[in-house]
């Protein structure tokens, strides 16, 4: 299987499905596209596999995942890479998508900001990070400190060990980070306008039983500025009801939640609500015949945003995109476990790496 960065060529790259987006959803389309027999590209914004999942909580553990009881997000990512290794897709990184254009005969071409160019029948929006990006701290001083010191995602928990780290936020994914730091940081404050907060129950009394047991502390207010020294974070100023606080500091992570970004997708003629594109449920299929939204950047009643979601709706696209690809050819349904080609191609592939 490719991935990487690539570089720029002015040759289009034919293929039967373009999937803008390499997260859960989008590695899982590129195995059913082997399966029912189309060939497939993938290209990501990003500069690595994995998506959302990996951007936003590698290591939270994640339980509704069919005959999977427990994994962590990077666990599900590396068994999805595994499970489409038979049919090697290439996956294009650090590749922005800029314009698509629908051709006389019905085909696409779609251009990336770095200079790749697709032939495509279908293509299949699975851009759930791509559709939305962290809420970043408003704060100039914040900017020369990102990645290092001020943070929008926690990669490994190991970067923050017997450090003090301020966690901002009232989510989940607030509560959840701060309680998953308290062990390995030293001290680990969080931070939130308010008593009141938008996480599961859970997760709350879990907090403040932490809080009660002196594991970390709870601060009511917002970050008002941050003091540096030496180039590194030093400290960081909380506006409260009575005043201003300060806190000495190793890292801050700011997790306010994710903004709509649909960026270029915005300008395709698309049926966009809120951030995310209509699609009719039959399919999966958006108002412009031939391009497909799966995954969180999908929407439509009682849509749910969930990882197996996903998957469903992704299967059925990719049914539909079947037509694209080969309009005079029908398709025929055939179970997996009686699918002797599917299966010869996935021991083959076990073979080989086992070799």
């Amino acid at each position: 299987m490719t991935s990487g960065t690539s570089t720029q060529t002015e040759i289009p790259i034919r293929t039967d499905v373009l999937i803008v987006g390499a997260g859960p959803v989008g590695l899982f389309a590129a195995f059913e596209a082997g399966v029912i027999g189309l060939s497939c590209q993938i290209v990501d914004t990003l500069g690595r596999i994995g998506g959302q999942c990996i951007e936003l909580y590698p290591d939270k553990p994640i339980y509704d995942i069919p005959a999977i009881a427990s994994c962590t997000a990077r666990e599900l990512v590396d068994r999805l890479m595994e499970q489409c290794r038979p049919f090697n897709p290439p996956i294009h990184l650090d590749q922005r998508v800029e314009t698509v254009e629908q051709r006389d005969d019905g085909r696409w071409t779609v251009t990336t900001a770095q200079g790749l160019v697709f032939d495509t029948a279908a293509i299949m929006l699975a851009a759930g990070n791509g559709a939305f990006v962290p809420q970043r701290l408003a704060l100039p001083e914040a900017t020369p400190l990102e990645e290092r010191f001020v943070h929008y995602s926690v990669r490994s928990l190991a970067d923050f060990a017997d450090k003090t780290v301020v966690v901002a936020g009232g989510g989940d994914s607030a509560l959840d980070w701060a309680l998953a730091l308290r062990r390995v940081a030293r001290k680990v404050v969080l931070v939130h306008r308010r008593n009141g907060f938008s996480a599961v129950a859970s997760s709350v009394d879990q907090m403040k039983r932490a809080v009660d047991a002196g594991e970390m502390e709870f601060m009511i207010g917002s970050i008002a500025g941050l003091q540096m020294l030496d180039d590194k974070l030093a400290s960081i100023e909380i506006r409260q009801i009575d005043g201003m606080a300060q806190i000495d500091a190793d890292h801050l992570v700011v997790l306010y939640g994710l903004v709509a970004d649909l960026g270029p997708i915005a300008k395709w003629g698309l049926e966009i609500v809120g951030g995310r594109i209509n699609v009719d449920t039959s399919n999966y299929e958006t108002n412009r015949p031939g391009v497909f939204a799966v995954g969180d950047i999908a929407n439509y009643p009682n849509k749910q945003k969930l990882i197996l979601s996903g998957f469903h709706e992704a299967s059925l696209a990719l049914r539909k995109a079947y037509a694209y690809a080969y309009p005079d050819k029908k398709r025929t349904h055939v179970h997996s476990s009686y699918d002797a080609g599917l299966a010869e191609r996935i021991t083959s592939s076990a073979a080989h790496d086992a070799a």
